[in-house]
């Protein structure tokens, strides 16, 4: 009885099939919604899992594009297209580099996603080096001490053809960090849950 169980039900395990080859099984047979908690991070990206996520910045300050960066495919990281959005997102006062939360660049696909944009999201703001930061807040200028752009967990971003409001509101409807409304960007990070700025 076994046997024949086995001889008709095929059996999948570690040794047999890799988790990848697993997962690219699944979306071949239009089954991998069960698999969606594998393939997304904090749980927010909703609908079916997105097997490639690449992203396009233009970084206001420095004048430099970031063009179509393919920063997750196959359920896994790319890491040299992290080196690359790190340095994308470097204090562009002090040049310094930061590693950045992945979870951030997946609250920025969901946000694209969410007001249906294909442009180029424009960076105000990325990585604060603790010196800029310190500057900004002598200069009262709202900076908060422990920022999450101290960690690189947060960005100041704009996105042509849609309204901070727009941006904003996408971005609350996924309560995935804090979402901070300003008159020309919208600051997103993934710290607490929390809103401020016009509503």
């Amino acid at each position: 009885m076994s046997e024949l169980i086995r001889a008709d039900v095929p059996i999948l395990s570690e040794k047999i099939v890799e988790r990848r080859q697993f997962l690219k099984g699944m979306a071949s047979l239009g089954l991998l919604v069960t698999a969606a908690p594998a393939l997304t991070v904090s749980g927010w990206a909703s609908g079916v899992p997105t097997l490639e996520k690449k992203l396009s910045f233009y970084n206001t300050h420095t004048g430099e594009s970031l063009k179509n960066c393919l920063f997750w495919a196959d359920g896994e990281l790319n890491t040299q297209a992290m080196a690359e959005l790190k340095y994308h997102f470097r204090d562009h006062r002090t040049n310094q580099e930061h590693d950045l939360d992945p979870d951030l660049m997946h609250l920025i696909h969901a946000i694209q996603n969410k007001i249906d944009s294909i442009q180029p999201i424009h960076l105000i703001s990325g990585y604060r080096s603790p010196k800029t930061n310190a500057q900004l807040r002598s200069a009262n200028c709202g900076v908060a001490k422990n920022s999450q752009h101290l960690c690189g967990k947060a960005a100041d971003i704009m996105i042509p053809g849609r309204t901070m409001k727009q941006i904003q509101q996408a971005a609350k409807s996924l309560k995935a960090g804090g979402v901070g409304r300003y008159s020309r960007f919208v600051h997103v990070d993934t710290g607490h849950v929390r809103y401020w700025g016009p509503a």
